[in-house]
C-alpha cells in the first residue's frame, strides 16, 4: 500500500492520512472474511460457465444418438423408461427438435428421488439414468451457492457477496491514485521481482482495479438468488407490481376446461409450441390430475425466447400464454442480470468476460493473502493502524447507507461491535501490532 500518515499526525483526515488508515484497516477486517470465500466462489463459478459443454462431454453417450428413420412417440418412450425405472411421479419432458439429440424425462424414482433419463426417441433404450443431486454441475452450483450446508450455507455466501462489495469500494479507494502515484501507474502492470512485498502489493491493486470493473456487475446481478436480499427485492417487486408474470409455478394458471376426456398425446403439445412460434428446446410438465393443464416453455438461453404456455390436456386449446416480452420492467431487469451471471446473455463473449472475472477474483484472493503475509508482524494479524476516534459524519453516513442497502452489512456489523466489546478488546484481537 501507498505510504500514509500514522494515527494522530496533523495530515487531512479525507486526503490520504488517517482517513485512508481507517479505510485500510476496514478493507483489510472485511478480507479476512471474503476472501476464503471469494476463492471458492470464483472457482466453481468459473467452472459452472461451462456447465453444458462439461455435461455434453461427460453423458455425450447419452445426450447423443444417431438419427433413425422416425422417432417413436414420447408415452412409448415414456412406458421404455417405466420398464426400466419405477417413475412415481413424471415431471416433465423435454425435447431439442434435433434429430442427434435424446428425448430428456425428469421424473422421480421409486425412493422419490428427482433424477433425468436419456432416452434414444428412434427405439426407445433408456441410454442412462442419474439422480439429479449426484450430477457432478449439480454438487458444484450447490458448493457454490450454498458450501454444502443448506439455507445456512447460503446466509454465509449471502453475507460474503455483501461484504465483498465493502471490500471493492473500499479497495477502490486505497487503489485510486493520490501523492506520488499517478493514473499511469495504478492502471499499469506490475513491475519487479515476485520475491519482493512490493511487487505483490502491486499486483493485488492491479488486479483489484481489473475485477472491481468485471467482478462487482457479478455479485449484483447474483443478489436476487440471495435470501435475505432477494427476499427484500421480491417483496418490493410484489408491492409494486413488478413481479415476473411467469407461469411455471402456478399463480394464475387456468384449468382444463374439461374433467374427463383422453389427453392429447404429448406430440401434440410440441406441436402446438411449435404452431406459436416458441423456440426449442421445449420443457414441457404434464397435468396432474384432471382438471389441470399442460405447461410448457421455450428452454432456449435466450431471455427473449422464453415465453410459456398453459395448453388445455383435452383438446389442446392455448389456455394462456406469458411473454417474457411482458415482464415489468424490473422483473426483466432481473431476468437479464441472471442471464448474464450466468455468462448466457450475449453468447460467448460474456461467457469470457465472466471466465476472465472469475480468474480475477481468485487471482485477488490469492495476491491479497500473499501481499498480507509478507506484509504481517510476526505473530500478529498484521492488522493495519486506524484512529480509535469517532467516525466522521461522511463515514457514517457510508456506513448507514451500506447498512440499509445490503441488511447483513449492518447486522454482522452490529455482531461484530458487541463481539468486539465483550471478547475481542480484552484479548488484543484486530488490533494494529
Amino acid at each position: 500500500m501507498t505510504d500514509a500518515t500514522a494515527p494522530g499526525s496533523s495530515a487531512s483526515y479525507t486526503t490520504g492520512g488517517a482517513f485512508y488508515r481507517l479505510v485500510w484497516k476496514w478493507h483489510f477486517l472485511a478480507s479476512l472474511y471474503v476472501l476464503p470465500f471469494m476463492m471458492l466462489l470464483s472457482l466453481t463459478g468459473g467452472i459452472y460457465l461451462y456447465k453444458d459443454k462439461i455435461e455434453n462431454w461427460l453423458y455425450a453417450d447419452q445426450i447423443f444418438v444417431t438419427q433413425g428413420a422416425a422417432p417413436q412417440s414420447y408415452e412409448a418412450q415414456i412406458s421404455a423408461l417405466e420398464t426400466h425405472s419405477v417413475i412415481t411421479r413424471l415431471r416433465g419432458v423435454t425435447t431439442y427438435d434435433d434429430p442427434t439429440r435424446s428425448t430428456m424425462i425428469e421424473f422421480n424414482d421409486g425412493a422419490k428421488i428427482r433424477s433425468y433419463a436419456w432416452v434414444n426417441p428412434y427405439t426407445s433404450e433408456v441410454l442412462g439414468v442419474t439422480a439429479r443431486d449426484d450430477m457432478p454441475m449439480r454438487i458444484l452450483k450447490t458448493i457454490h451457492s450454498e458450501i454444502l450446508l443448506g439455507k445456512t450455507g447460503t446466509k454465509f455466501v449471502e453475507l460474503a457477496a455483501h461484504w465483498a462489495i465493502v471490500m471493492f469500494i473500499t479497495g477502490a479507494y486505497l487503489w485510486w491514485p493520490r501523492k506520488t502515484r499517478s493514473l499511469k501507474k495504478a492502471i499499469s502492470p506490475p513491475s519487479g521481482s515476485p520475491k519482493t512485498r512490493s511487487w505483490w502489493r502491486d499486483t493485488h491493486l492491479f488486479t483489484g482495479f481489473l475485477a472491481t470493473v468485471l467482478v462487482v456487475p457479478i455479485l449484483v446481478s447474483g443478489l436476487p438468488w440471495t435470501d435475505i436480499w432477494g427476499g427484500g427485492l421480491s417483496t418490493i417487486q410484489k408491492a409494486t407490481n413488478q413481479s415476473s408474470g411467469s407461469l411455471r409455478f402456478g399463480g394464475q394458471v387456468p384449468n382444463s376446461t374439461a374433467s374427463e376426456g383422453t389427453t392429447i398425446d404429448y406430440a401434440q403439445v410440441f406441436a402446438v409450441a411449435r404452431a406459436q412460434g416458441l423456440q426449442a428446446p421445449y420443457e414441457m410438465r404434464p397435468p396432474r390430475t384432471a382438471e389441470a393443464a399442460f405447461w410448457l416453455r421455450s428452454a432456449s438461453v435466450n431471455r427473449n425466447d422464453q415465453d410459456e404456455l398453459i395448453i388445455d390436456q383435452y383438446s389442446g386449446a392455448v389456455l394462456k400464454r406469458h411473454n417474457f416480452a411482458d415482464n415489468p420492467v424490473v422483473a426483466k431487469t432481473v431476468s437479464y442480470g441472471i442471464s448474464f451471471h450466468q455468462g448466457e446473455l450475449y453468447g460467448w463473449l460474456n461467457t469470457a468476460q465472466n471466465t476472465l472475472a472469475a480468474f480475477l477474483a481468485f487471482a485477488l484472493s490469492v495476491t491479497g493473502f500473499v501481499a498480507w503475509w509478507k506484509r504481517r508482524p510476526s505473530g500478529s494479524l498484521g492488522v493495519p493502524k486506524a484512529p480509535e476516534a469517532a467516525l466522521s459524519p461522511a463515514m457514517i453516513l457510508l456506513v448507514v447507507g451500506l447498512s440499509i442497502l445490503f441488511p447483513l452489512v449492518g447486522a454482522s456489523l452490529i455482531v461484530a461491535l458487541i463481539l468486539d466489546w465483550l471478547i475481542f478488546k480484552r484479548l488484543g484481537w484486530f488490533r494494529a501490532a
